[in-house]
């Protein structure tokens, strides 16, 4: 049997793909049933268990090793389960290191009975490294570093032969294992020793690119294990010539973290890695934050305030606040010039994409990144703590006077597209305003507006861009002019009311040519005269009392005698 190939795709087939151990737990389960009744080969009845094992002589059919092969699957995916509530209920972690061992028991079984004769050597080989993938996994759960090392090691040496030994296709499966492993070896190293491990493992995530699922997942949950071992040491941090203590973990791990992040997105290879970088380092900024918040209770605001009031200086706490406030709006500033970056090279090949019937982007889709990154300045300069510093309010005032020129320069091409010449000029005076302001001022801050996009090239580009504005301009205005001439105009009227304009009309020969108007407008016309009686206010009509007076005798006692037959 090909373990690998059957392990592989069931966990993907069942659950494993979204992470549900309990789901193929489940599948696990049924297929063993399964296979014990299509095998006979129950344990006993309903009323009483008989243990049976699988011996050497009744390896007839390969299905006996796949009954092994699904107990450890059953008991690794259920010790897979307990890690994931171990998060939440610790006391899981013992069952979780007994489903291990179990897991562990059956590997060991399915190994011994792959060395009979009736055996294939492929399937003695696969054997072998999943007995070590799991005894490796168990180990590094007993944080046994060197074990751990030398069973993971085994299995990956095992997989690279077996991936060198056949084709391409079949060779994919082994080097996927390969990889899942590796940052665990390198985990070990780490911990045995070797400091030069945490970047490699850094490296690993750069390689993984995009990708998600349990490599990507393991990465981060190593990565994470790695800096927790490191913050014990950390206990300050300084920042704009403050030094604040830092007693929580989470903000420890964050910070020790920082510096490689910003080298993982400086080295990302492309815009998906670097943008998937983004968000995962503010994402754990945001958990930073969060744990700093809960401490920042209003009584204990109060207290630190009372205290320090008479220096003028923020709490401690608040301070550490402010300076992971900062990183936060920093890094989401990065990020959305890094988009606008990306978005400012494809407006270059806007005619390309044009070609390939792609959506094609649009000044606008700038306009609103640069009042993101606008927006994310104003936060910063009301930080608490950072009202009386002087430098950094100017060093922002800066950059928001650079972000300005370069939103007000994608406000003006979105007017050129429209063909509002004046307005745009207008606005490409204002950039060159903002970029002259820059210029004179970035004296003492030249280190600081190093990161930012060049000025310079901002007002070279604006300068070529008002020549090409007032060229395209004067074009404009002749085409006009040329419209406006008769043999090119076509007002809409039908042929029978233009026959004495010549006007070069294509539809005269289509099959929906305008001759009249059809159906034909209303027209007015003279109305039936109005009678209007004059006379009969001055008509006297003639009396008639009488009448009334007999109609009124003839009432019910005249009913009754019509009845019976009396007429008066």
């Amino acid at each position: 049997i090909t373990v690998l190939q059957i392990v592989k795709e069931s966990q993907q087939q069942h659950g494993l793909r979204h992470g549900d151990f309990q789901r193929y737990r489940g599948y696990c389960s049924r297929r063993l049933r399964r296979l014990r009744k299509t095998l006979n080969f129950k344990m006993g009845n309903r009323h009483k268990f008989t243990g049976k094992k699988v011996t050497e002589e009744i390896l007839s059919d390969n299905r006996y090793l796949l009954l092994i092969l699904m107990d450890a699957e059953r008991a690794w995916s259920y010790a897979m389960q307990l890690k994931q509530e171990a998060n939440t209920e610790p006391r899981k972690r013992f069952h979780l290191l007994s489903r291990l061992r179990k897991a562990v028991k059956h590997a060991e079984e399915l190994e011994r009975l792959c060395e009979s004769n009736r055996v294939d050597a492929k399937t003695k080989l696969e054997a072998q490294a999943y007995m070590a993938y799991l005894t490796g996994m168990l180990r590094f759960e007993h944080q046994e570093w060197k074990a751990a090392m030398e069973a993971f090691n085994k299995c990956k040496t095992i997989y690279e032969k077996l991936a060198n030994a056949f084709t391409e296709e079949q060779a994919v499966l082994y080097n996927q294992r390969v990889e899942e492993i590796s940052p665990n070896i390198r985990y070990c190293a780490y911990n045995i020793g070797d400091q030069s491990a945490m970047n490699e493992l850094m490296q690993m995530r750069l390689r993984s690119g995009g990708t998600e699922g349990l490599l990507a997942e393991k990465l981060e949950a190593l990565i994470t294990q790695t800096r927790a071992k490191q913050a014990a040491t950390m206990s300050e941090v300084e920042w704009r010539g403050r030094t604040v203590p830092v007693k929580i973990d989470k903000v420890r791990i964050f910070l020790l973290g920082l510096a490689d992040n910003e080298a993982a997105i400086a080295q990302a290879e492309n815009e998906e890695t670097k943008e998937r970088l983004f968000e995962s380092l503010l994402s754990e900024c945001r958990d930073a934050i969060q744990a700093v918040r809960e401490d920042l209770k209003p009584d204990q605001k109060q207290r630190e305030h009372s205290l320090e009031n008479d220096s003028g200086k923020v709490s401690n706490i608040q301070y550490l606040h402010s300076y992971l406030t900062y990183i936060k709006l920093s890094t989401a500033i990065k990020r959305n010039e890094s988009m606008a970056k990306s978005l400012q090279k494809a407006l270059l090949q806007q005619q390309r994409s044009e070609e390939d019937g792609k959506r094609t982007p649009r000044p606008q889709d700038l306009i609103r990144l640069y009042d993101i990154i606008l927006q994310n300045l104003v936060e910063l300069t009301q930080l608490p703590g950072l009202e009386e510093d002087k430098n950094f309010q100017k060093e922002i005032g800066l950059k928001t006077l650079v972000y300005k020129a370069y939103r007000c320069f994608f406000i003006a091409q979105s007017y050129v597209l429209v063909k509002k010449w004046s307005e745009a000029l207008v606005l490409y005076e204002r950039v060159l305003k903002y970029a002259r302001e820059v210029q004179s001022g970035a004296g003492a801050y030249t280190n600081s507006l190093k990161e930012l996009p060049d000025v310079q090239d901002l007002i070279t580009q604006v300068n070529a861009e008002k020549y090409s504005l007032q060229a395209a301009a004067i074009l404009d205005a002749n085409d006009s002019h040329e419209t406006e001439s008769p043999s090119q105009v076509k007002d809409g009227k039908p042929l029978s009311e233009r026959f004495e304009t010549f006007c070069l009309d294509p539809s005269l020969v289509s099959k929906q040519v305008s001759l009249v108007h059809f159906p034909p407008g209303f027209q007015p016309i003279p109305c039936k005269p109005l009678f209007f009686d004059l006379a009969l206010n001055h008509v006297a009509f003639p009396p008639l009392e009488d009448k009334v007076e007999q109609k009124a005798k003839s009432g019910l006692t005249g009913y009754i005698k019509g009845i019976f037959g009396f007429k008066s």
